[in-house]
Order: structure tokens, then C-alpha cells, then sequence
């Protein structure tokens, strides 16, 4: 039996041929870095929260900044400047022009920004290498360094290979652009008719790097898009039953950013073999934090081996900075030699992928931190009776004023939450999202849902995902 992707392993090959006879393929050409070596002894990891890992959720504000957001000022960031570096005061402000808050507006789910091993290996490699080549990865900024980072997060999606991208944005632009360049390609360079363009369904709701990366291919001409209403898979599968195209493509988000809501991975892996897509999922949100090994919400849903293409974000629980995109060998050499958010963009510095190199260890080795951001999730369900599900809580709150009053509550009572508006959400859809940390403690969730408490009615508070639709 056909399995679902063997079909776009014939397109993707016959497409990698068509580049190889007009002489377009590109090739990494790796520059090693001599003097690299393991983190050996100075490696370390452990088995319980540490003093230093607070940092990344206990934050100061200026009290200039505080009057702006209490007052919704627009800020150019210069007080911060002004308030370390002005006036009398030798080594910045006193500690009266700073007010300490609890940071539950991040992406940092793990805590690990501030982990000694990741930071020494970033350190290390800048010693040693200063912030080494400069290029893109074509040219002359793809190491050794990078390599070994590309391979511990092909083994963590359980996938062949990885392909490395400056950010998660571009991870998503540059795999778009290169699955709209197959139609092409396989036309000859060419606009395709109709019955060979590429059918690209994408969840209503997706992020907007996979949107733009979209409609950049859609300027190739090469592939035709349908919006399914967010996480409805009768929807999908009328669409997809409708749609007389042989390439198919489902894309979407697997945990949703603005709504805290999970992509239906079980579902979807039914319609695939049914259909026969590709299925592609952005989990940003999910990488580290969900399944046993934090692979991410495939792993959790046990469903690895339906996901053809996994991008992934290095800036959220890793703590570093950067993209990637897990996929087969084949895919990795088309999407750099067709995405162009790639081609074009200088590779991460080498202490930058030294640094989330030692991350993938450390998430993978510290388990507890994936205990305890899921204990912090239980916490709230407890402490406020609202069922939420994942990490990232979205409170909807309905209007502009209703949210921006509320995050001025908690911003006075010590708690850095943001209100979300539009355009990001739509009207009367604002709403507080907050983010749980694996380093917040059962005291900051008992302190948050008291504040809480006292700017919205718990009730009366509905999550995203809970009904598939805000409901105001």
C-alpha cells in the first residue's frame, strides 16, 4: 500500500532532478571550527529548580514605563536608557525607579534562558571563535557547530535530517516558498495547469509566518490555498474530498500561540491516510515542552511517524534564538535550494548554535522542567476552576477596555501580562494571555489567580478551544 507521502517523495526527487539539470541545486559547504570540543566536565545539568533560573520570569520595569503602560503611552524604549545612565547615579538607577514584576507574558516555557551550561557554551564558543563566519549558510557560515545542532533536533522529531534557519518566521517562509516551487518545477518551469498546481490547506487560524509564506507561494503560481475553519476537520475533509488536485498539502499550527489550544494531531493523522497529504506542522509552542522526551505535541499525541515536516522555533522553550525545519533528506536539499527566507538570510552566529545545541541536551536531560510546567498548568485549573489545557492560558475578555483594564490590575498588582488586541485577535476578542513557565512556583500561581480574581469573574471567563470558537 501507498503510504501517504510516498507520492511527494517522487515529486520532491523528480523536482530535485529538474535543479540538478538546470545546475541550480545548492550545496552546503561546512567550515569547520578547529579547537571545538565537548562540553565535557564543565557540562551540567540538574535535578531541581536553582536560584538562577527566577531570572527568567522575575523582571524589573522602570516606573516610567510603568506610568506609560498604565496610562497606554507609546513607548520608544529610550527611558530605560535614560533611567540606568542619567543623573548622579554611578552604576544605573536606584532600585525606588524600578518596580520587580512576575513574568507571565514570555516564551521562555522551560526557564532555560539563564541555564550556566547553556550560557557557558555560548561563552565558550565565542572565546574560542569570536562570533565566527559570517555568511549565509551557502556561503560560509555553516560549521561544525551548526551541524551538531541540526542532529539533535532531526533525533528529537524523530526525523531524517534538519535543516537550520535563522528564525522560526523564516523556517516557515522558506518551506512554503520551496513547496510552491515543486509545481513549477515539475511543469518545467512553467506555469502548471490547474491539476498540477499544489492545494495547500491551511488552518483559519494559523500563524502569520506560514500565512506569509503562503502567499509568497502563491506568486509562483503554483499552488491554490484553502482556508479550513479552525481545528474543524469535517470542514477539512469536505474541502480535501472536493479538491480534484493530486499534491496536497495540510498545514497548521499544533499548538495555537494566541489560544492555547491543540491542533486535532489525532484526526488529522486519519484524514492523511485517507487522502494522502502532506501534513506539515509549525510547533513552536510545543518543541520541549510537550511528550515524554519533548519532542513536541506529536509525541504527545503519539503520532511522530504521521507528520511529514515538523518546523520547529529554538527563541521559545530552548531559550536561544533561531528556526528549523525537520524533514527528510530530500526535503532538506530542496527547501535550501528553493526557500528563499534561507538563501538570503545570514546563518546563526556559532555561539548562538553552540549555545542551543547545549539546550536540546539540557531539556532533554532535566525532565522535571516538563513536571513542572504541567504541574503550573494543573495549578490553575485548580486555583481558578477554569479548564485549561496547555501552557499558554488566553482569557477573552471582550473588549479593548476590558482587557487593557484588566492587565493594568495585574500590572499594578506585580504581574507582567499583556492584552492582547487587534489586529492580532479580532474585535471584541482581547483578552489576556498569559504564559506558564516551568520556573514559576505553586505561590506565584496562588498570587496570580488572587489578582486575577479581582478583574475578571472566573465564570464568566471562556478560553479559546474550549467551544472551538470564542463565544462572547
Amino acid at each position: 500500500m501507498t503510504t501517504p507521502s510516498a507520492c511527494w517523495d517522487t515529486w520532491v526527487r523528480e523536482a530535485l532532478t529538474t535543479l540538478h539539470s538546470l545546475k541550480v541545486l545548492r550545496s552546503l559547504r561546512p567550515i569547520c571550527l578547529r579547537n571545538h570540543s565537548s562540553h565535557g566536565a564543565a557540562f551540567q545539568v540538574f535535578d531541581q529548580m536553582q536560584q538562577w533560573d527566577r531570572s527568567s520570569v522575575e523582571v524589573e520595569i522602570s516606573q516610567t514605563t510603568f506610568s506609560r503602560w498604565m496610562h497606554d503611552t507609546p513607548s520608544s524604549g529610550d527611558e530605560i536608557v535614560c533611567s540606568t545612565a542619567g543623573g548622579d547615579d554611578e552604576a544605573g538607577a536606584s532600585y525606588e525607579k524600578f518596580k520587580k514584576l512576575i513574568l507571565f507574558s514570555g516564551n521562555d516555557y522551560l526557564g532555560l534562558s539563564a541555564h550556566p551550561s547553556i550560557g557557558k557554551a555560548a561563552a565558550k564558543a565565542a572565546q574560542e571563535h569570536g562570533m565566527g563566519p559570517r555568511g549565509s549558510a551557502l556561503i560560509c557560515g555553516y560549521t561544525n557547530y551548526h551541524r551538531l545542532l541540526e542532529l539533535s533536533l532531526a533525533d528529537l522529531k524523530k526525523k531524517e535530517d534538519c535543516l537550520l534557519c535563522p528564525t522560526g518566521f523564516a523556517a516557515n517562509m522558506a518551506l512554503m516558498t520551496a513547496i510552491g516551487s515543486v509545481g513549477s518545477l515539475l511543469a518545467g518551469n512553467s506555469v502548471p495547469s490547474d491539476n498540477e498546481k499544489i492545494a495547500v490547506f491551511s488552518d483559519a487560524l494559523n500563524h502569520a509566518s506560514i500565512i506569509d509564506g503562503i502567499r509568497l507561494a502563491e506568486r509562483q503560481k503554483s499552488v491554490k490555498v484553502y482556508v479550513y475553519r479552525h481545528c474543524d476537520m469535517s470542514h477539512l475533509n469536505m474541502l480535501l474530498s472536493n479538491c480534484g488536485m493530486r499534491k496536497k498539502v495540510v498545514v497548521t499550527d499544533s499548538l495555537f500561540s494566541m489560544d492555547g489550544d491543540y491542533a486535532p494531531m489525532v484526526e488529522l493523522a486519519v484524514l492523511r491516510k485517507k487522502h494522502g497529504f502532506l501534513l506539515v506542522i509549525d510547533d513552536a509552542h510545543g518543541t520541549f515542552v510537550c511528550g515524554k522526551n519533548g519532542g513536541g505535541v506529536a509525541e504527545e499525541f503519539n503520532c511522530e511517524k504521521d507528520v511529514d515536516i515538523c518546523i520547529g522555533t529554538l527563541s521559545k522553550a530552548a531559550g536561544c534564538h533561531g528556526g528549523f525545519i525537520a524533514c527528510s533528506k530530500s526535503w532538506k536539499l530542496l527547501i535550501q535550494s528553493r526557500g528563499r527566507s534561507f538563501i538570503f538570510s545570514t546563518a546563526a552566529p556559532v555561539p548562538v548554535a553552540a549555545a542551543a545545541h547545549a539546550a536540546v541536551k539540557v531539556a532533554k536531560l532535566e525532565s522535571w522542567r516538563r513536571e513542572a510546567i504541567w504541574n503550573r498548568v494543573k495549578d490553575f485549573h485548580l486555583l481558578t476552576g477554569i479548564p485549561v489545557t496547555s501552557h499558554i492560558i488566553s482569557l477573552i475578555v471582550g473588549s479593548e477596555d476590558n482587557a487593557l483594564q484588566a492587565s493594568r490590575h495585574l500590572l499594578q498588582s506585580g504581574f507582567h501580562v499583556t492584552a492582547i488586541r487587534p489586529p492580532t485577535v479580532p474585535p471584541n476578542s482581547c483578552r489576556l494571555r498569559v504564559a506558564l513557565s516551568a520556573v514559576h512556583t505553586r505561590e506565584d500561581l496562588e498570587n496570580l489567580a488572587a489578582a486575577l480574581s479581582r478583574c475578571i469573574n472566573f465564570q464568566d471567563t471562556r478560553i479559546y478551544g474550549c467551544n472551538s470558537y470564542a463565544r462572547l
